[in-house]
């Protein structure tokens, strides 16, 4: 599977346990994130990640801020990106099977390293349910 990965100074630790994890799984990660905790804007590396997913250049994305809602904001403007705020991995569980999000997004001054790490796993590993719920998710892109 192919996953950009994104965050700001808020996540560097966070991916970096993140990509290692997707890589001893085999999964091939482009890094758009920073590796440093200076200040930087999430928008700048949200944008990248949505980008990739809006042009079907990886299967999914991950986004990492302080809160996360400031990233998922960001890479939510894109055509076609289904960014789900996540903070638990049982949301992240109904972000795929209800809503097919294509990117998780993921709040590191509110969630642990493990819980992240696990809401990644899950929702790499959660699957679309369709049905009543494809009705909807084709909605959310007419305004």
């Amino acid at each position: 599977m192919k996953i950009a990965i994104g965050n700001d100074h808020a996540g560097p630790d966070y991916k970096h346990t993140i990509v290692a994890y997707l890589e001893s799984q085999g999964h091939e990660v482009t890094n758009y994130g920073t590796d440093t905790t200076d200040s930087v804007d999430y928008p700048d590396f949200g944008h990248l990640v949505a980008k990739d997913v809006e042009n079907g250049v990886v299967d999914f994305g991950i986004v990492i801020c302080g809160s996360g809602n400031g990233i998922a904001m960001s890479v939510n403007k894109h055509k076609n990106v289904r960014a789900a705020l996540c903070w638990m991995k049982e949301i992240a569980a109904l972000a795929r099977q209800h809503n097919d999000a294509n990117v998780i997004s993921i709040p590191a001054r509110y969630t642990s390293e493990n819980q992240a790490l696990d809401m990644v796993k899950t929702f790499l590993t959660t699957d679309f349910e369709g049905g009543r719920h494809q009705r909807r998710v084709d909605k959310i892109s007419h305004c």
